[in-house]
């Protein structure tokens, strides 16, 4: 990663992970995504590599982001999807020119109609999302129990029960959190 800004978090769903690019949303947010060239990283470490990238589509993206973030937190939550974000995701799907390639290993790889048409990227991301928000795949959108985060995520896990974004970062801050707390109230506890 590129020193000086925050490292991202990398999930195996492509559009929650996406979402991620902003965290702590509830909290002091942290922008992973602050210029056009963390975009080209984070594209490129997701196998969407392009080769430039324009304020313009930065802003694309952005918005790409929040609507996927909005309607999965609906999706959530059981509530009406809101009209603009389903508006934004479509725009960006029918936008995209990427085409699904099979490598000779067998793995799905992306290719985009032109290294430097990022739009062609958010339109794999938004067809994910579609995928997930629609119900296609096997899992459910759920938020993060973290009252600072609160990010959608989409737990594919047998039991569908997780609580956490990432159990290295929201996870881990709220058992410590918990631990501190029942040391503080434990009596000999050391202070």
């Amino acid at each position: 990663m590129r020193a000086g800004f925050p490292e991202f978090r990398l999930g195996s769903v492509l559009a929650t992970s996406f979402t991620g690019t902003l965290s702590e949303r509830h909290g002091a947010p942290v922008e992973r995504i602050p210029t056009p060239q963390r975009l080209i990283d984070w594209l490129a470490v997701n196998g969407l590599t392009v080769d430039s990238c324009t304020t313009a589509q930065l802003d694309l993206a952005r918005e790409l982001r929040e609507s996927i973030h909005a309607a999965a937190t609906a999706a959530a939550t059981h509530e009406p999807l809101p009209a603009a974000a389903v508006r934004v995701i479509n725009d960006r799907s029918i936008d995209g020119l990427a085409a699904a390639v099979l490598t000779p290993e067998g793995n799905r790889r992306w290719r985009l109609s032109s290294p430097s048409r990022v739009e062609d990227a958010l339109g794999v991301i938004a067809a994910d999302a579609i995928s997930i928000i629609s119900g296609e795949r096997d899992g459910k959108l759920a938020l993060c129990a973290s009252p600072t985060c609160r990010a959608a995520f989409f737990d594919s896990s047998q039991s569908r029960t997780r609580k956490w974004c990432d159990m290295n970062t929201c996870g881990n801050r709220q058992k410590k959190a918990r631990f501190n707390a029942n040391q503080r109230k434990t009596p000999g506890s050391a202070k």
